[in-house]
């Protein structure tokens, strides 16, 4: 089987385990969210904290450092490149879609179990054996962490 390949986007792959529990997640939503986060202890932003940033960008170069993803509001989501301009897509890191549905825990544990690979443009074989060789490490890394009782 034969498919394309695009070098310029990354390829998620979610693993079993959470490989970065110390990955930071800030939630950007409405009132329901931000309840949700102040309960679980996530940073969160409504929609008054992120027009005070007002398009500067400094400010949000400096928001989308200090955070390695967002998660935003159903009803916020479109609202974002309006409010923020392109400083976060820039930046590579556009808020995911929570909605009211989804437990916002489940979504952030969803969000640091996704690994992204990126190939590089140094050929499909060599590009696919690195691609290889990062998915059997963290096979590897998440057998090891399986708990002892499983294989007994």
């Amino acid at each position: 089987m034969f498919f394309a390949i695009t070098y310029d986007s990354p390829l998620p792959f979610r693993l079993r385990h959470i490989p970065r529990p110390k990955m930071r997640v800030c939630v950007l939503g409405d009132q329901k969210h931000c309840d949700e986060a102040t309960a679980e202890k996530l940073p969160f932003m409504t929609q008054d904290d992120l027009k005070k940033l007002n398009k500067e960008k400094k400010a949000i170069k400096k928001l989308a450092k200090s955070y390695d993803a967002f998660i935003a509001s159903d009803a916020l989501i479109k609202q974002i490149p309006r409010i923020l301009g392109p400083g976060l897509n820039k930046a590579g890191k556009f808020p995911s879609v929570v909605t009211h549905n989804e437990k916002l825990s489940d979504k952030v544990d969803e969000i640091r179990a996704t690994v992204k690979f990126q190939m590089k443009k140094v050929g499909y074989c060599r590009g696919l054996l690195l691609l290889l060789k990062s998915l059997s490490f963290h096979f590897r890394s998440s057998v090891c962490q399986l708990p002892s009782a499983m294989w007994e």
